[in-house]
């Protein structure tokens, strides 16, 4: 979805939507965040992944709900007790909505991670910050290989019958055999790609240029500017609606209010496009 459009576009939307998930810590608008975060998944990352996102999000949220209480034992309706503790409805409710945007903004930074790959970072800022760039584009890349490498080493092992771990003492052993595999492979690495980035350059002082030129076109100049004028536009009621709700001791009552439709339409960003890309495509035939 946003392949088609300047990594600017979707470096802005998916960096006021996260900061704005993290600041955010009211129930309207830690709903719309992990609606728009799914929505936002499937789009860019296909439906398949987007469940998989659920999957775990909901889990997290129930488990943030849970164990609020028996950290935070703060609130004016007391629901039941576990021993001396008593556990409030205002606890659990807060443990709920900080579950939801906890998962919010780990939705957000998939879809980041999808949207912003390390050409697409190095294209934006690899002039303005090329050693955060790069150590940042690394981490993203390694930490997949680590992990399909992590599995390549249990499997060879686990197919060697002589290696075998015959109990739970012999299943750590071949854990750690793994773990030191692994770690002797990524130093390995690191030594050989050390060097060819210095043979290509790297460190050198001059201006680095990106394998794909982006450039800004109509089109990325107006979704930028929606996402922007969008964006400056909530700010002042996400902070307005913040400031008037309240958790303890008592919840404050929830109205309707016509300040949550700029982040509703903040969120449904990624969905117009899509809509727009599909019938556009379907019109072309």
């Amino acid at each position: 979805m946003f392949e088609t459009y300047h990594p600017a576009v979707a470096f802005a939307y998916l960096a006021c939507c996260i900061a704005v998930a993290m600041a955010a810590l009211q129930p309207v608008y830690v709903v719309l965040s992990l609606a728009g975060a799914l929505a936002c998944a499937c789009v860019t990352r296909g439906p398949g992944a987007a469940a998989r996102s659920l999957a775990w999000a909901l889990p997290l949220v129930a488990l943030v709900t849970v164990v609020n209480p028996l950290f935070s034992a703060s609130g004016s309706t007391e629901i039941m007790r576990l021993g001396s503790r008593a556990v409030y409805a205002e606890s659990l409710f807060y443990g709920a909505c900080s579950g939801g945007m906890l998962a919010a903004v780990l939705v957000w930074f998939t879809s980041y991670a999808a949207c912003m790959t390390s050409e697409n970072s190095m294209a934006l800022f690899g002039n303005v910050a090329p050693v955060l760039v790069t150590m940042v584009s690394q981490v993203l890349r390694l930490i997949p290989q680590f992990v399909s490498r992590g599995r390549k080493i249990a499997a060879v092992q686990d197919a060697a019958s002589s290696a075998a771990p015959r109990g739970r003492r012999e299943q750590a052993r071949d854990r750690m055999r793994t773990v030191s595999v692994l770690m002797g492979w990524g130093m390995e690495d690191g030594l050989v790609r050390s060097d060819a980035m210095r043979a290509r350059g790297y460190g050198c002082g001059a201006r680095r240029t990106s394998y794909r030129r982006f450039r800004v076109k109509a089109a990325d100049a107006a979704v930028l500017a929606c996402v922007l004028a969008l964006a400056a536009v909530n700010a002042p009621l996400v902070a307005l609606a913040c400031g008037q709700y309240a958790f303890y001791p008592t919840l404050s009552v929830l109205v309707v209010w016509w300040g949550y439709l700029p982040y509703a339409a903040l969120m449904a960003v990624p969905v117009v496009l899509q809509a727009k890309e599909a019938w556009q495509w379907r019109s072309s035939k």
